[in-house]
């Protein structure tokens, strides 16, 4: 999971063995594919009405917009361990907490960069109010963060434990 200070970000070996895999495919296969895609469209004729031709070279443009956004991720990535499973809120872990300690108004959520977001559980920034309101408190503890109308909220802590998916 990661956890970014400043401009580190921290990442898990597997997390970080996973964006190199995706880079090192958008850098070679991938643009090979699109390379040809546009090649093809080219040959169809007058390209200021070939919507091929568009659709490709703005697939082209979104896909070297990731490429730059891996390559600075990774040349500012630390690789290190998961998270440890002693109870304090870290990033790269799977938070249960309670809103104003309504033990019925709960909501679990993994606390990682947006990398790792996925359909299977919410993730939160750990820049994100929640985010930066939890980290560091321990199973049992409030934590209170800042709304976007800039009152305070309070949530407590029930669960901490390592993302395991």
């Amino acid at each position: 999971m990661t956890q970014t200070s400043e401009n580190v970000t921290w990442l898990t070996q597997e997390a970080y063995n996973k964006l190199k895999e995706e880079l090192a495919y958008l850098t070679g296969p991938a643009r090979t594919e699109i390379s040809a895609k546009i090649a093809a469209a080219r040959e169809e004729g007058d390209l200021r009405e070939n919507g091929g031709y568009h659709a490709a070279k703005e697939e082209q443009g979104k896909q070297e917009l990731r490429v730059r956004q891996l390559t600075q991720l990774l040349e500012s990535a630390k690789v290190g361990e998961a998270p440890a499973a002693d109870g304090a809120v870290a990033p790269g872990m799977v938070v249960t907490i309670a809103f104003d300690g309504d033990e019925d108004d709960t909501l679990s959520f993994l606390l990682a960069s947006r990398e790792y977001a996925s359909a299977d559980i919410e993730t939160y920034s750990p820049q994100s109010p929640l985010g930066s309101g939890v980290i560091g408190h321990k199973v049992g503890e409030d934590a209170e963060y800042e709304l976007p109308n800039g009152k305070k909220a309070s949530v407590k802590i029930l669960e901490a434990k390592p993302y395991n998916g």
